[in-house]
């Protein structure tokens, strides 16, 4: 029985291993744009029924509780969390922050991937697009600023506009579009603050911003990351001291087994 202990707490440790790399990753992430905090989910393992619920005992009456012993537990998933985080007020005319559901849309090649950080710069062709390191990926639909502009205005619902040198009224350049999912838990994170769609999230749903439960937009601010550091350090602190728990459960059943291997001297 001590070796089913053995793995049974052993199966405990992995999983706080897991869960110590996801909240790592919670706290490096803390200050990045529009990040989203992830969570580990756990369930038990299969159990050893030695005897059901409901047997009949000797006298032939129904026994109201059985005897079972698990195997462990086991990382189910990790869920993102999608909920908002607030808003940094930067000025820039190309910071740009959803408040509400949706993500922008990038080309990455010929794929599209959906982000909620709004970070975006203008590259040598004075296209919108992202503030990637390798490379920019464009906004899409995509949106071109003329070289020319004194000014970039870009309203809740998308609409990008620009003042041009004699002119005295706005020109309209483009129009931004957000794209929201029927189940967000189910993109594909890719990092560099990307997602790609996938069979459990569903197609996604393209339309302009402050529609059909789409999120508006504000220029000039930022989405920052929904990181809460002193939740996660409750949460380190507790995976800490389960996995010291379980480690414990290893040297019990090692102390019992190296108890019976010394009555056999006797």
């Amino acid at each position: 029985m001590s070796i089913r202990a053995i793995h049974t707490a052993g199966t405990g440790m992995q999983g706080y291993l897991f869960n110590l790399d996801v909240v790592a990753n919670n706290l490096a992430n803390a200050g990045t744009t529009a990040f989203k905090r992830s969570r580990t989910n756990f369930e038990d393992l299969f159990y050893e029924h030695i005897k059901l619920p409901g047997a009949q005992d000797n006298q032939g009456a129904l026994t109201p509780t059985g005897v079972a012993v698990g195997f462990g537990s086991r990382v189910q998933s990790t869920e993102v969390d999608h909920g908002e985080g607030s808003l940094l007020q930067t000025g820039s005319n190309l910071d740009i922050a959803i408040v509400g559901d949706g993500f922008f849309q990038v080309q990455d090649g010929a794929e599209i991937l959906y982000t909620r950080a709004g970070n975006f710069t203008l590259n040598a062709d004075g296209e919108i697009v992202t503030t990637s390191a390798d490379r920019g990926r464009l906004l899409e639909p995509a949106i071109t600023i003329p070289q020319d502009a004194t000014q970039i205005v870009i309203s809740s619902q998308g609409v990008v506009s620009v003042m041009q040198p004699g002119a005295t009224t706005l020109t309209e350049v483009g129009q931004i579009q957000l794209s929201r999912f029927i189940n967000s838990q189910g993109l594909i994170q890719r990092g560099e603050n990307l997602y790609a769609a996938s069979d459990a999230s569903g197609a996604a749903q393209t339309g302009n911003p402050d529609s059909d439960g789409r999120g508006s937009l504000r220029q000039g601010f930022l989405e920052s990351s929904n990181v809460q550091p002193v939740r996660e350090l409750v949460d380190l602190i507790q995976t800490q001291r389960n996995f010291e728990l379980s480690s414990q459960s290893v040297q019990a059943a090692d102390q019992m087994l190296q108890l019976l291997n010394n009555l056999r001297r006797f």
